[in-house]
């Protein structure tokens, strides 16, 4: 979103106010004083269509989300405590206000305080979560059991189910700020089985917990994308660079540059991946359904 002006530093949020207009979404922050900072979407000036409503909510929801994020990022590094907004509709979907609450800062945010959620991919047959594994035999019902536990464990919403081309479910949770991902896919036998894990995670705080993908003791979302790739060299993995994608071909492994148009396809320095997936590797995904016989 952007910035469109600024309130006095060191003032204390109080409320928040979320709009959708023709000319896009706009979020004004007002502090005690009554002064605002507004940001804005830059939308475009025609209207989305009035029967819409479904994406106007996903949409508002969005954007909820993002302004309670940035929101309290700003208030942490200036005040040193979180800003939680409770949010009311005015008109929902595209009128909310919310009331700011502060609160002490989340122990997350210190390192050492709250252990990291690590998921430690292993090519070839999946992941090991902190309590479960996510194997690429696992099928469907197992996969989505532990994703919902993964949900329960980390306190958020159970998986969000979403229509994703190419496979036969696609689930999602969040951890932290991120978002663990499964996909399934129907084999040759019919039996759907876990065929893809893949993580998400936004430059910045990550949340509480954090979440950690790990290759061959590699952060590969927290060390520079350089560093990440020169160490998975080192360690004899083929990596091939592709824009802002550099892939494992023989582990089925692909990470994932922050998606910002206009700038050069390579990750800069110090840019950080934001994305992994994991599938099988192409010789093992033939292997793994056997072959008919025909007598």
């Amino acid at each position: 979103m952007a910035d469109e002006g600024g309130t006095e530093r060191g003032r204390a949020p109080a409320r928040v106010l979320l709009h959708g207009g023709p000319d896009g979404w706009h979020c004004v922050v007002v502090d005690g004083a009554g002064a605002g900072t507004r940001w804005s979407t830059g939308g475009r000036a025609d209207p989305e269509p009035p029967w819409w409503r479904r994406r106007l909510a996903e949409t508002a929801e969005g954007l909820r989300e993002a302004v309670a994020e940035r929101l309290t990022d700003t208030t942490f590094r200036t005040l040193g405590v979180e800003a939680v907004i409770t949010w009311f509709a005015v008109d929902e979907p595209v009128e909310w206000e919310g009331l700011v609450t502060l609160r002490e800062a989340d122990p997350a945010r210190f390192p050492g305080r709250v252990a990291p959620f690590v998921i430690t991919l292993e090519p070839g047959r999946g992941a090991l979560l902190p309590d479960a594994s996510l194997l690429f035999s696992t099928q469907a019902a197992d996969a989505w059991a532990t994703l919902a536990a993964v949900a329960d464990r980390c306190g958020t919403r159970p998986p969000k189910a979403s229509l994703l081309c190419g496979w036969a479910d696609h689930r999602s949770v969040r951890v932290g700020r991120g978002a663990l991902a499964l996909s399934t896919d129907r084999g040759e036998d019919g039996v759907e089985r876990l065929a893809e894990i893949c993580g998400t995670r936004s430059p910045g705080w990550s949340g509480n917990p954090e979440m950690r993908f790990r290759l061959d003791g590699v952060d590969l979302l927290d060390e520079p994308a350089d560093d990440v790739v020169a160490l998975l060299r080192e360690l004899g993995h083929g990596v091939v660079r592709r824009g802002r994608a550099v892939r494992l071909a023989d582990s089925g492994l692909t990470l994932y540059g922050p998606d910002r148009p206009g700038e050069p396809e390579r990750p800069s320095e110090a840019e950080r991946f934001t994305a992994v997936s994991l599938q099988l590797p192409a010789a093992l995904a033939t292997l793994r359904i056997p072959p008919r016989t025909h007598v």
